[in-house]
């Protein structure tokens, strides 16, 4: 990794650019001489990984795999991708979510070029319906369920939540919607309140290739809703953001406001149906106990369970507030899938992309940098990854 490694030159002036830093900002960051730079981002010299590693990730807040395209990405605004949210909440988005909205960008690129610009699906849900914000939400709800072809039995047959997330997935990707999760906690960092803490999850809006990405510091379940949450936006065209903060809705008007809410609407509605559940509170009393068997059986958290009760009177404003932010202040969130690096890298990226990947570099397509590229590790990393990839298939 000491050797030279050829880069987009375009690229890395483009990403110097991007974050208002100087030659001699960097070349100080770097330890190196001005001059050094302007050979990098002029093409008659090149970073090694490692200083590419260094500048991708801790001065350009990019991926590493950015560096490589042949073209300066056409990175929209924020703004664009996430037009739903108030100017105040994009302001105040934190640099590692940022970083990750790149990162999905990089990953749409990546599968169409895997897929050579064709969605794999056979039936692709956002090509087949389309919402307006004035839709009603149950039965938008009702045409999803039928279109992904999950009744509610066979969701409630389903082990845990663990289970549950992964049959979600599969199905999703399965209907043409890609599914990548990280940690959204900076590294090192994994304090519940902190301002990463309060996203759940994205979606990136696009015809062919759309990605939901998933904070995997979160409890299985609520993983599950922010699916439907961005699928919800997705259906609509929009990309957006998944928030525990309800506050920030207050800000919207017109369609931005009516999308946010029926979100949040969709994802209740659609994994706890309304008839379902109100047959089964009748005549029950509630309490936290069987908040928690409502919660297990339809495979989402204790606090989906408590928003169904609020919106049908069955408990109040105040007293959902309250039971909330004990339950928050109870929890340890899941802080990722533990110390195994590639148990990590296969939950974040999925079994079916790292499959693709490794279809094309068996095929000759592309080499084992670029496969390295695809899956965001390093070369050295690309063997571990086809041997978890290996034990997927013997463990199906």
């Amino acid at each position: 990794m000491s050797d030279p490694i050829p880069v987009n030159p375009d690229v890395l002036r483009w990403a110097r650019d991007s974050m208002r830093l100087s030659l001699e900002e960097v070349a100080g960051r770097m330890n190196k001489r001005v001059s050094d730079i302007e050979a990098w981002e002029r093409g008659d010299e090149s970073p090694t990984y490692i200083q590419l590693e260094r500048l991708a990730y801790d001065i350009y807040k990019r991926p590493v795999a950015l560096f490589f395209f042949p073209e300066v990405p056409d990175e929209d605004a924020v703004e664009q991708s996430f037009r739903t949210l108030p100017e105040q909440e994009l302001q105040r988005m934190p640099p590692r979510i940022l970083f990750l909205l790149r990162r999905a960008r990089v990953f749409q690129l990546n599968l169409a070029e895997l897929y050579e610009g064709v969605n794999p699906a056979n039936r692709q849900i956002l090509r087949d319906l389309n919402f307006a914000p004035s839709v009603e939400v149950s039965e938008m709800a009702d045409q999803v369920r039928a279109y992904l072809g999950i009744d509610l039995t066979e969701q409630q047959s389903w082990d845990d939540a663990d289970d549950a997330l992964k049959r979600w997935r599969t199905v999703l990707e399965d209907h043409g919607v890609f599914v990548f999760k990280d940690g959204f906690n900076p590294p090192g960092k994994k304090k519940v309140d902190s301002v990463e803490s309060t996203f759940s999850g994205f979606c990136l809006y696009d015809t062919d290739f759309p990605v939901i990405y998933v904070n995997n510091n979160k409890a299985k379940n609520r993983q599950i809703f922010t699916l439907f949450h961005e699928l919800a936006h997705l259906l609509m065209h929009t990309g957006g953001v998944d928030t525990r903060q309800d506050d920030y809705i207050e800000y919207l008007t017109g369609d931005n406001r009516r999308i946010e809410i029926l979100c949040n609407q969709f994802a209740a509605q659609f994994l706890v149906p309304s008839e379902d559940f109100q047959a089964r509170l009748a005549g029950e009393p509630i309490h936290d106990g069987a908040i928690g068997d409502w919660a297990v059986l339809y495979g989402v958290s204790r606090e989906t369970i408590l928003r169904r009760l609020l919106d049908w009177g069955r408990v109040s404003q105040q007293e959902y507030e309250e039971k909330t932010r004990q339950w928050r202040s109870q929890r340890i969130e899941n802080s990722g899938a533990g110390g195994d690096y590639y148990l990590t890298r296969g939950a974040y990226l999925g079994e079916k992309y790292i499959e693709t990947v490794f279809s094309s570099y068996h095929k000759g397509r592309i080499s084992i940098e670029q496969a390295a590229d695809y899956l965001d590790v390093k070369p050295r990393s690309v063997p571990g990854m086809e041997e978890w990839l290996f034990k997927q298939g013997t463990a199906a």
